[in-house]
């Protein structure tokens, strides 16, 4: 199983990030042969909300999205409030958009998809507190185990990670899509 060979996925985060939202999806796209790379507006170690430690392989501020064919955002209500106050994060995220690459987002990830303007008429899901957040930013949210909308994987909570590990890696190995006008 190694077709992503030759894929690079920037994993976007910060302290306080679910861990299984983060640890399962980059095994599912380093097992199918994809790099990844963790990337976050802290350097050093991060720790997730369940103890996890992770190191930090770029510096946000420092990154360009024209790196990396795809990009995940795990979730965790601490990690998702910390990033969409990081302009660096939301530039980033935003890039992968206007590029048209693929994004995964879980739980609480969703957020910094609000700062970054880029939910004008797609269909979303997340945990269920962001609706209102991702319904205000133009999305239309749907409460469902998980979303492909032009290239955005979306999906509730880690019991969802089987269903969007799945579509995450589906999208990745068919990677850039037409950029949505809104």
């Amino acid at each position: 199983m190694s077709h992503l060979t030759g894929k690079k996925v920037a994993f976007l985060m910060t302290n306080g990030f679910e861990d299984s939202e983060f640890t399962s999806p980059w095994e599912a796209v380093t097992e199918h042969g994809a790099q990844a790379e963790l990337v976050s507006p802290e350097t050093g170690t991060l720790t997730g909300k369940n103890g996890h430690e992770a190191t930090v392989d770029k510096a946000v501020a420092e990154t360009n999205a024209d790196d990396y064919d795809a990009l995940v955002l795990p979730g965790g209500v601490t990690n998702g409030d910390k990033l969409r106050m990081s302009e660096d994060a939301v530039r980033f995220v935003r890039a992968f958009f206007d590029a048209g690459k693929p994004v995964g987002v879980i739980c609480h990830g969703g957020w910094i998809l609000t700062d970054a303007d880029v939910l004008k008429g797609r269909t979303i899901t997340s945990y269920p507190s962001l609706k209102t957040d991702l319904r205000n930013a133009g999305a239309t949210w749907v409460d469902e185990e998980v979303v492909v909308d032009n290239g955005l994987v979306s999906s509730r909570t880690p019991k969802d990670l089987p269903a969007f590990n799945a579509k995450l890696v589906e999208e990745i190995a068919e990677g850039r899509h037409e950029q949505q006008t809104a």
